[in-house]
């Protein structure tokens, strides 16, 4: 099987306002595949499906062609240990160290002695280039810092899926630089699938094999970055140029400012 992770027809709503329509996607093993799209087009929504947070409406998500099924919690369990996250702003346990966080999923799914433990954590640390950092607490460190201690907690468990929200949110450009080639070379190296949801297009398309753009809820466009950059799609175009005004408008839909101040309106 090439792919790690399929989805089919898949729907999804919060109460009468629906997210997901239809949705059908693949990733690949061993591929970075980057998830774009607006605020609000469901692109954290799926990292949420796919890890069994939330259920879907209707259609199928698959890992390693097993049904992702949060019902069923023990199964669940055992999906998820072959998934890491790098949830958005790193969400590190403020209360622990560094090297706390990264022990917290091996000591969370495996029982493994502390001796082996401890090797590994400083190993996993070692590839974001935090050793020596281990004992300090996320207080002590920056932010960009802060994002690879999450990300050495997300590998800790050699996961082959890993799934990152928005990972170079509020980093400078040297972090942002760093931070996206540990994702390339931390899967090229584990041998994992990424699913990369982010708003960053220079970052994202720098290391993603594959590009999904989605629109309220569904895929409009998708292809390798190069084809991306020359797409004569709308939506695509404006996203990837960081146009003000296209299908997303600039101004929120309704009346326009001559209806609302009366200007050519006759009796």
């Amino acid at each position: 099987m090439t792919n790690l992770v399929e989805i089919e027809n898949l729907h999804f709503a919060y109460a009468d306002r629906p997210i997901l329509s239809g949705l059908t996607m693949q990733f690949p093993r061993n591929k970075v595949i980057a998830v774009m799209g607006g605020s609000g087009s469901g692109k954290t929504t799926i990292l949420r499906l796919i890890g069994g947070l939330i259920a879907p409406g209707a259609g199928q998500i698959r890992l390693q062609g097993e049904l992702i099924a949060p019902a069923d919690s023990a199964k669940l369990y055992q999906q998820r240990r072959q998934m890491g996250m790098l949830f958005q702003h790193g969400a590190l346990f403020t209360d622990l160290t560094v090297f706390e966080n990264v022990a917290f999923p091996l000591r969370e799914h495996t029982t493994m002695p502390e001796a082996l433990l401890h090797d590994l954590v400083l190993l996993k640390l070692n590839a974001v280039g935090l050793r020596n950092a281990a004992q300090l607490k996320p207080s002590e460190i920056s932010g960009g810092m802060a994002r690879r201690v999450a990300l050495a907690r997300a590998i800790a468990l050699d996961p082959q899926l890993i799934m990152y929200d928005e990972p170079f949110a509020g980093l400078d450009p040297i972090s942002m630089g760093v931070t996206a080639n540990l994702i390339r070379k931390l899967n090229d190296a584990l041998g994992s699938t990424s699913i990369l949801v982010s708003h960053d297009v220079h970052e994202s398309f720098a290391i993603a094999d594959y590009v999904y753009f989605l629109s309220q809820g569904s895929v409009i466009a998708e292809g390798t970055p190069a084809e991306m950059l020359v797409s004569t799609d709308p939506y695509v175009s404006q996203f990837v140029n960081a146009k003000a005004d296209g299908p997303v408008p600039f101004h929120y839909p309704g009346k326009s400012l001559a209806q609302d101040l009366g200007m050519g309106v006759t009796s």
